[in-house]
């Protein structure tokens, strides 16, 4: 994160309120607590985007705190963007093991990523530069805006999508062609032609087993589905 000698030289006086959106009360609680000891105003906090937006009435926080999966099943850039239109900033506040989804919370509208890994003292920092209205501009915010750089360069079609997710997720390419109605030639030539475009943007996927990185990498094919 930019090196800021004194945060509170920005945000002043300011009165900081925000929400919290976490599926984990213990995390829900422990935010709260730092919300607390830092003087940030918590207006809600639920396990959903609509428990919160609910809870919010006319009220207008600066900041939501948000986690990128809940157990509601929502979309990520869904979240984000409910939260955007009643203009509040969002921060994602996620372990952030899919980087897919980190991408399209970005690309929704999320101001910036911080990692459960990182201190709270992280976390306080952003909020108060977010609702300042200064650019956060931390390390995993910018390489996950570099990774959706050369994911959309790669610009593989709807039908390459499909046959690499098929492949990659082991079946062979007869077993591909059957799936989708085309022919073992056919669909050869769709992964030769994902092979040569993740080639050109400097992620080879020579072997069977890159190519399932790649999918995976580029939200193709869940990890926790193989």
């Amino acid at each position: 994160m930019t090196a800021i000698s004194n945060v509170s030289e920005i945000t002043g006086d300011q009165e900081i309120s925000l929400v919290i959106v976490d599926d984990h009360e213990a995390i829900r609680l422990a935010l709260a607590t730092v919300c607390d000891q830092n003087n940030f105003k918590v207006l809600a906090s639920s396990d959903s985007v609509s428990g919160v937006l609910s809870s919010l009435g006319d009220s207008s926080p600066d900041v939501a705190i948000l986690d990128l999966s809940l157990s509601d099943g929502s979309k990520v850039e869904e979240n984000v963007k409910r939260l955007a239109e009643r203009e509040i900033s969002v921060i994602v506040f996620s372990i952030a093991d899919k980087a897919h989804l980190v991408r399209s919370a970005l690309k929704a509208g999320a101001v910036a990523l911080v990692p459960k890994s990182q201190s709270m003292n992280e976390l306080v920092e952003a909020i108060q530069m977010v609702a300042a209205g200064v650019l956060v501009n931390n390390l995993q915010t910018t390489a996950a805006i570099d990774a959706d750089q050369e994911f959309t360069s790669a610009k593989l079609s709807p039908r390459e999508q499909e046959v690499l997710a098929l492949y990659a997720s082991g079946l062979a390419l007869k077993q591909v062609a059957f799936s989708l109605n085309i022919t073992t030639n056919t669909a050869k030539e769709h992964i030769d032609r994902v092979r040569n475009k993740y080639a050109t943007i400097g992620r080879p996927a020579v072997n069977k087993t890159e190519l399932l990185l790649r999918a995976i990498e580029d939200g193709l094919i869940e990890e926790g589905n193989l």
